[in-house]
């Protein structure tokens, strides 16, 4: 897991700096500031990791511990509907003095913990159905619903109901319920989609070129997204060579930064950032398996799959087989928030392996060695006789 988390990090400082340098340029800024400062918030966000992976042992998460992480999410929340920062139509950011960050990025983790929680209270009878019910719908669905709505952030809320579908695979529920959770998350984002209009526009994906406009409307993103990639080929343009990081594809350091990998490194370099996701997934679910108890299995199975889940989601809408949600590529794509806070889901996932260790073959060996007491054997008194 570290070493794919290096190198999408490594990937993503580099790519970074090909993608934001030729926008600061043109606004007449410093060329390393963009990748200068990715390069401080991958800093902290690794000394939050440490914190989380050494200091907070993962059975911190079942304690009313979890309330105190659910409430610094709701305040944050909320103070981004209240006093938030809009950024292209959307109220998603929180400015702290000359720090801005997207509050949700953290809400996410603090309401799959709170999840987490409610189930394992649940599994271990301490909450009764009435009790689980009522926690769930204050603690978790309302929270996400005010996300949605406040923040139109259907891309945040998709991550997080994945992760909360993962709880409840690795908790043990039955593959039937799991499913029909899925299934009607499914339906709600469709409705989400087709209920709104600017939603409903990014559709477009099907067929970007078909827009009414000859690929210039709607469409428009999408086609220039197509174009890097198409002209990336093989082996790409070489690092730095991309023509559509000149202001053509928008939020090409962000959203789009999968398309510029791909157009500067080709389809060889996409498949290595596709690699390292995939083993991020692998060696998430190991650890998910190893895990000494079912809370350990939750929190690393449900933070590895919010990862990949968003790395998915990021990339799909790159190359055009899903609609665009505006979501960046974890480690990779520009942003203090999106780096820090994968960084903690990382924290997360080592503080299960950091108390799982796997027994060497050695202490294999003992522990299945078997002492068998044998009887007495008769002695000559008893066998004369």
């Amino acid at each position: 897991m570290l070493v794919c988390v290096a190198g999408l990090t490594l990937m993503g400082l580099v790519m970074v700096y090909s993608t934001s340098s030729i926008d600061a340029v043109a606004g007449g800024r410093n060329m390393f500031r963009d990748v200068g400062m990715q390069a401080l918030y991958a800093v902290i966000g690794i000394g939050m990791g440490l914190i989380v992976w050494k200091a907070l042992p993962y059975r911190l998460w079942a304690t009313n511990f979890v309330w105190v992480v659910w409430a610094i999410s709701v305040v944050l929340l909320v103070l981004t509907a209240v006093v938030g920062v809009d950024v292209n139509g959307a109220q998603r950011w929180l400015k702290i003095g000359i720090v801005q960050i997207q509050p949700s990025e953290f809400a996410k983790i603090g309401l799959l913990l709170t999840s987490i929680y409610i189930y394992y209270m649940y599994d271990s009878g301490a909450f009764d159905p009435k009790a689980t019910a009522l926690a769930f719908i204050v603690g978790v669905l309302v929270p996400l619903m005010f996300l949605f709505f406040t923040q139109s952030d259907l891309g945040t809320t998709a991550v997080l109901a994945l992760a909360i579908v993962a709880v409840l695979w690795f908790g043990g529920v039955r593959a039937s319920i799991v499913g029909g959770v899925l299934v009607a998350l499914l339906v709600f984002a469709a409705f989400a989609i087709l209920r709104s209009g600017y939603r409903s526009d990014r559709l477009v994906f099907l067929d970007p070129f078909n827009d009414g406009k000859d690929g210039l409307g709607n469409g428009y993103q999408m086609t220039r997204s197509y174009i890097a990639i198409v002209s990336g080929g093989l082996f790409g343009r070489g690092l730095g060579g991309s023509h559509e990081k000149f202001q053509y594809l928008f939020a090409s350091d962000c959203d789009f930064i999968y398309s510029i990998i791909i157009e500067e490194l080709g389809l060889v370099g996409g498949l290595v950032v596709l690699a390292l996701v995939l083993g991020l997934l692998v060696s998430g679910l190991r650890i998910a398996e190893s895990a000494p108890d079912g809370l350990g299995a939750m929190i690393a199975g449900s933070a590895t799959i919010m990862l990949v889940g968003q790395a998915f989601l990021n990339m799909g809408s790159a190359i055009g087989a899903l609609p665009t949600t505006g979501k960046p590529l974890p480690f990779v794509s520009s942003g203090g928030s999106s780096v820090m806070a994968s960084f903690i889901l990382v924290g997360l996932i080592l503080s299960v392996s950091h108390r799982s260790r796997r027994a060497s073959v050695y202490e294999q060996r003992r522990d299945n060695l078997r002492v068998v007491k044998s009887a007495p054997a008769p002695s000559r008194a008893r066998r004369r006789r």
